[in-house]
């Protein structure tokens, strides 16, 4: 059995770089198998509606309450995954910043409400990971939570994209992900 590789981004200032509350942070947690990439979001809820449609691949959710992660490749190849604690996803494939190339991408997701707390799990297939992912994992990955309505509408992120307002695909603010490797049991082999 292969070894699965772990990787964890913490969600823990605003957009521009300025300390937040330790109520208000968000943890993503990448997990690589040879079967694909698992994402688990572990985030605070702050009671924002759900988006109209039922459950599911959901257009435009960065508009609600929503955690995101953005898995950068070579050649400017990369994948956005939004999730959301009321069971709505967006997954999209860009090349160069906004540059969309597939979107409405299937997943497995589900997400559980628990109190002031929610935790989210995707599964994503290799198939939608840039090719250059599969051969060494992304070359860098931002995650980012958004939440909260009008005025009080808060842009939070791992690592900062300063700026006049939050842009989240200025692929110059990603960071390389630090992965560790789980060797499995022996025993389970």
């Amino acid at each position: 059995m292969e070894p699965t590789r772990v990787s964890e981004l913490i969600v823990n200032q605003t957009w521009d770089g300025q300390p937040i509350d330790a109520d208000e942070r968000a943890r993503v947690t990448l997990e690589q198998s040879r079967e694909g990439l698992r994402v688990e979001v572990h985030a605070s809820f702050h009671g924002d509606p759900p988006p109209p449609n039922p459950p599911g691949s959901t257009d435009r959710l960065w508009e609600y309450e929503v955690v995101e992660l953005f898995l950068l490749g070579t050649e400017q190849q990369y994948l956005e995954l939004e999730l959301g604690p009321h069971g709505h996803y967006l997954a999209l494939r860009l090349r160069g910043p906004r540059n969309l190339e597939e979107s409405g991408l299937a997943l497995e997701y589900q997400a559980r409400l628990k109190g002031d707390r929610w935790t989210g799990r995707a599964q994503l297939p290799s198939s939608y990971l840039p090719a250059s992912y599969l051969a060494s994992g992304p070359t860098a990955a931002n995650a980012y939570a958004i939440h909260g309505q009008g005025s009080r509408r808060r842009y939070l992120a791992a690592h900062p994209v300063p700026g006049p307002h939050p842009d989240f695909h200025r692929l110059g603010c990603f960071r390389p992900l630090v992965w560790k490797e789980l060797n499995p049991d022996p025993e389970d082999g």
